[in-house]
């Protein structure tokens, strides 16, 4: 009969208020953390995606950049590249160079400025 009266103690304080409240904070503590671990696992997935793209855009342009060591290393990649840095031709060719007019007249910058004034003034040019 004792050992049912013991029994009886520990369910009273399993049952009691303050240690129903006291278990209620530990499973919301217990709750908030997963959902804390959830979320950093869902961005540390993105951040993973992140990255494997930037590994994939690397090793392409790794690849572009063999690719063009590859082409340097023979006379014609060479002198391609010359061409088209220094722009340089061979002797008998002929190169033609396009050069904008800097000194445009003050009439066509007028024109393209906007705005209520300019729209104005125009009617009566």
């Amino acid at each position: 009969m004792r050992n049912f009266q013991k029994g009886g103690k520990l369910k009273q304080i399993m049952q009691s208020k303050f240690f129903l409240i006291f278990l209620g904070i530990i499973i919301l503590v217990f709750a908030f953390n997963i959902f804390n671990f959830i979320n950093k696992m869902v961005e540390t997935g993105k951040n993973k995606n992140l990255v494997e793209d930037k590994i994939i855009e690397l090793e392409k342009s790794k690849e572009e950049f063999n690719s063009e060591i590859n082409k340097l290393k023979t006379e014609k990649g060479i002198e391609e590249s010359l061409r088209e840095k220094f722009g340089v031709a061979k002797e008998g060719e002929n190169m033609i160079m396009v050069v904008e007019d800097k000194n445009l007249p003050v009439k066509e910058k007028e024109e393209n400025s906007s705005g209520f004034w300019s729209f104005i003034k125009s009617w009566f040019e």
